[in-house]
């Protein structure tokens, strides 16, 4: 749910990505350690499943469409925030980085849309059952390490940010200034 929001507002900068070049930015490398827990974490469960973890095969697999869209989902992951970084080193000289950017873009908002719109009852539901159980609920074991790890990633993720978003801004005044 915390990798939604961050994305909602990664997207929102979109409407005006020069106007909004600062904050784009910083969500941008914010997100960095969300998702890389995120893909850990699908890696990790998608490696209990298929090396038969009784409690992963008996919650079973996602629909095959998901199945499929989601190695499309890490790969076009990767390129965007990767070519994204790339651009803040390139100072956003490359017109090869910019073109490869939006163009994984758009791959990564269509797998990510649908993969979003398949899973978004169970996150909900997941999150829900998380915020709320009783200590006595076996499905919250393991809380607390959750909730730390996830704030550890957006930490570092926001420090990431904190350290190299100045460089997109004196950026967006060579270019625009």
């Amino acid at each position: 749910m915390v990798l939604t929001v961050l994305l909602l507002v990664e997207g929102f900068t979109i409407l005006d990505v020069r106007g909004y070049i600062t904050l784009h930015t910083f969500i941008g490398l914010a997100l960095v350690g969300p998702l890389a827990l995120k893909t850990a974490a699908t890696l990790y469960r998608f490696g209990r499943y298929y090396t038969k973890k009784p409690s992963y095969v008996q919650r079973g697999a996602p629909a095959l469409l998901l199945r499929v869209l989601g190695p499309v989902v890490v790969l076009s992951s990767i390129v965007v925030v990767g070519t994204g970084v790339l651009l803040l080193v390139d100072h956003g000289d490359s017109s090869f980085w910019i073109l490869l950017h939006k163009a994984s873009f758009i791959v990564w908002i269509i797998v990510t849309g649908v993969h979003f719109l398949g899973h978004i009852f169970e996150a909900v539901r997941d999150t829900a059952r998380d915020l709320r159980g009783s200590r006595d609920d076996p499905a919250r074991r393991g809380r607390t390490l959750r909730f730390l790890v996830v704030a550890g990633c957006l930490a570092v993720g926001f420090l990431v940010a904190a350290a190299f978003t100045p460089s997109a801004a004196s950026w967006h005044l060579f270019h625009h200034g």
